[in-house]
């Protein structure tokens, strides 16, 4: 599956902004998807995962109650609104995608197998 990020961009503090990810060659169904972030000079992180109809999402504790994932598997595309963006939520955005059932491994970089180029997300203060 070939997954394209988009709708980074430069923010300021407190302000909303919403990522996409579109994906093309299999069925986009049968994926788990998730995000995950890398700021500068540190690890990729985990952000959040959803399960294959939606119904079941997972976050990270930075972003608990202010970013929210979603998908449209008629549009084949998953989202990440975030809201009340902080600086500390600057980082290179990446998607994912899992063929795998959704569990701990969801939450984990080696569960998934396959990666969206990213999509920098830049908040200033």
């Amino acid at each position: 599956v070939q997954l394209q990020a988009s709708g980074g961009g430069l923010v300021q503090a407190g302000d909303s902004l919403r990522l996409s990810c579109a994906a093309s060659g299999r069925t986009f169904s049968n994926y788990v998807m998730g995000w995950f972030r890398q700021a500068p000079g540190k690890e990729r992180e985990f952000v959040a995962a959803i399960s294959w109809s939606g119904g079941s999402t997972f976050y990270a504790d930075s972003v608990k109650g202010r970013f929210t994932i979603s998908r449209d598997n008629a549009k084949n595309t998953v989202y990440l609104q975030m809201n009340s963006l902080k600086p500390e939520d600057t980082a290179v955005y990446y998607c994912a995608a899992s063929p795998r059932v959704y569990s701990g491994s969801s939450y984990r970089i080696s569960g998934y197998d396959y990666w969206g180029q990213g999509t920098l997300v830049t908040v200033s203060s």
